[in-house]
């Protein structure tokens, strides 16, 4: 079998690996539900290969996340429900029709027009929405409200700032960082006060609140608080890291030593890089 750069190709083979009989037992046992998760997955591969600005393993992070369109697409036509065409119709309809001021008439490409048109739009969309369902005999969406259409699977702080961002359009948001940062402190204060109560519950409520006041600090400062966080990640691993390779380098191992002389490490590890990043 030789490989290509179609998109047809593609589709056969993932049409081959789910016929009955002939096709891939694995792949026909799997049903949407199964497959949902590595949609996740891939997309947050896709996410660290571009953090790593690896773009060799971003063409195949992409490819893996481009399969799982492609294989909840082959479920669907099975069922008769769309194919993979119809995925690439309706969002090829919708970024022409969120972009009249790219495909539209010369008068809609003023900043002005186009945020004058955008919630018309979206509305739009969402009655069109509506009727496709009620056509398809599903049931309405049983969540409701203004902050009904911020999908609950998205990762909590990326969904927590959308949720705030959606919120502040309405002018339910703070003015000033600062205000915000007040209310970091004020939220670890009710986790200390949860501590000495010691109710596990509410230690795990009031971690909620001080996690959902950072992402909202990230919002005000235009960060993104899951690449902070990444960021974060690898900084303490690096770190870490450099504590293993010095132990090592003395004839020792972890676990064999103790809180103080890691941290001691720690702190040579954060020396080295500020020193490199004064360098730089």
């Amino acid at each position: 079998m030789q490989p290509s750069r179609e998109i047809s190709r593609l589709l056969e083979i993932m049409a081959a690996l789910r016929t009955p009989d002939t096709g891939c037992a694995w792949d026909l046992a799997q049903d949407f539900k199964s497959i949902a998760p590595y949609a996740v997955e891939e997309a947050c591969e896709v996410i660290d290969a571009i953090e790593r600005e690896d773009f060799v393993d971003l063409r195949d992070e992409l490819g893996d996340l481009l399969l799982q369109v492609v294989f909840q697409a082959r479920m669907a036509q099975e069922r008769d429900l769309f194919d993979f065409g119809g995925v690439v119709e309706a969002i090829t309809q919708k970024l022409i029709r969120r972009h009249p001021h790219v495909f539209g008439e010369p008068e809609q490409r003023t900043p002005e027009a186009v945020e004058g048109v955008w919630a018309e739009i979206k509305a739009q969309e969402k009655a069109e929405k509506a009727a496709a369902r009620r056509a398809a005999g599903l049931p309405d969406q049983p969540r409701q409200g203004y902050l009904a259409d911020v999908p609950a699977v998205l990762p909590a702080l990326t969904r927590a700032i959308k949720l705030q961002d959606k919120a502040s359009k309405v002018g339910f948001d703070w003015n000033d960082a600062r205000l915000v940062l007040a209310k970091i402190r004020e939220e670890c204060d009710e986790v200390e006060e949860a501590l000495d109560r010691g109710d596990k519950a509410h230690v795990a409520s009031e971690i909620g609140d001080v996690l959902f006041a950072v992402a909202n600090l990230a919002r005000h400062v235009k960060t993104d608080p899951e690449s902070a966080l990444r960021g974060c990640n690898a900084k303490f691993e690096r770190r870490f890291h450099h504590i293993e390779r010095e132990l090592e380098r003395r004839g020792k191992k972890l676990g064999e030593v103790t809180l103080v002389e890691m941290d001691a490490l720690w702190d040579e590890a954060k020396r080295l890089e500020r020193s490199l990043e004064a360098q730089s």
